[in-house]
């Protein structure tokens, strides 16, 4: 019990506490632990609880979009995450991606990420790659190590208390992924693993304002993203397509452009159709987005999981 507290310099000042801060928090933290999914069973049921926390999943993708999906998960109980991303912090990011600050500029996405996650659930089985996902590496996540869409978990080898990995594979892949080459071979990859109703997928998150309008579809119902149109062309022209349906976080809402781009084309000249389609079009590499539209697209994935966990008891 405190003793006395005094302000000092705009400050609290403890002159007396006989229990030191870490004392209290290992005193306290089984207790905390318990508490910590108190809200989220009383909507699910503890059946439902448990099936979250041996769920795995893995998300590719761990930025604007990815990182909030991260974190949703592991708020809602998923009890096994991967997070894939070979990039690191910069300081564009921190406008719009969870584990972006002034203080983690420069680390690596993933590990800041990971410190983050195991700070909101100790107990979480967090695993950072720091990987680029592509035709070279897709083998080394092993995504196809599954039967009819199911873990297989009737023939995976106990590995120190755990399933192993390389055998279990998991339950739900998520693509958050920019690249349009990558994203659509994880696309095929994923959907040939997993199978139907296993893979989610994020489609094109920037130049966009408006929430009301972000909607979950299956892919090829997708309407008005670019993002989505470039990968039906590509896929159209290499004569290569998903082994099954799955469904997409999109928005039809039409791109804005960045004000920058069209300053630069036209100085500050009225704004006509032609300007700002030129402007889309140049702002490709460096597209301007909101974190209150990143992070729908981020919640709503994780809400996709959440469900079909939920619909699956």
């Amino acid at each position: 019990m405190l003793d006395c507290v005094i302000v000092e310099h705009g400050r609290l000042a403890r002159e007396k506490w006989p229990h030191s801060i870490q004392s209290f928090k290992q005193s306290n933290i089984q207790t905390m632990e318990q508490d910590i999914f108190d809200r989220t069973e009383l909507l699910l049921g503890k059946e439902v609880m448990k099936r979250l926390q041996d769920t795995r999943v893995i998300i590719f993708g761990i930025g604007g979009v990815g990182s909030w999906c991260a974190e949703s998960l592991v708020r809602s109980g998923i009890g096994h995450l991967t997070i894939v991303d070979n990039d690191n912090v910069s300081v564009s990011n921190i406008n719009r991606q969870a584990m972006a600050t002034t203080e983690t500029v420069g680390m690596p996405k993933v590990e800041v990420m990971k410190k983050r996650l195991l700070s909101i659930n100790p107990d979480a089985d967090i695993i950072a790659l720091q990987e680029l996902y592509c035709t070279q590496t897709a083998e080394q996540f092993h995504l196809e190590n599954v039967e009819h869409g199911r873990l297989a978990r009737d023939v995976a080898e106990l590995e120190h208390g755990r399933l192993a990995r390389d055998v279990a594979g998991y339950d739900y892949v998520v693509d958050a992924i920019d690249s349009l080459s990558n994203k659509m071979e994880l696309i095929l990859h994923a959907t040939r693993a997993v199978g139907k109703g296993r893979f989610f997928s994020s489609m094109g998150a920037a130049l966009k304002m408006d929430p009301s309008q972000i909607k979950v579809t299956e892919f090829w119902d997708v309407d008005g993203c670019p993002l989505a149109r470039a990968l039906r062309k590509r896929m159209k022209k290499l004569g290569r397509y998903p082994a099954a349906k799955f469904r997409c976080v999109w928005s039809p809402e039409m791109p804005h452009p960045s004000n920058q781009a069209i300053e630069r084309l036209h100085g500050r000249a009225a704004c006509t159709p032609h300007s700002t389609n030129q402007a889309i079009k140049q702002s490709d590499n460096q597209k301007g987005s909101l974190v209150h539209i990143t992070a729908i697209f981020g919640f709503t994935l994780a809400g996709e999981i959440i469900k079909s966990v939920n619909s699956e008891w």
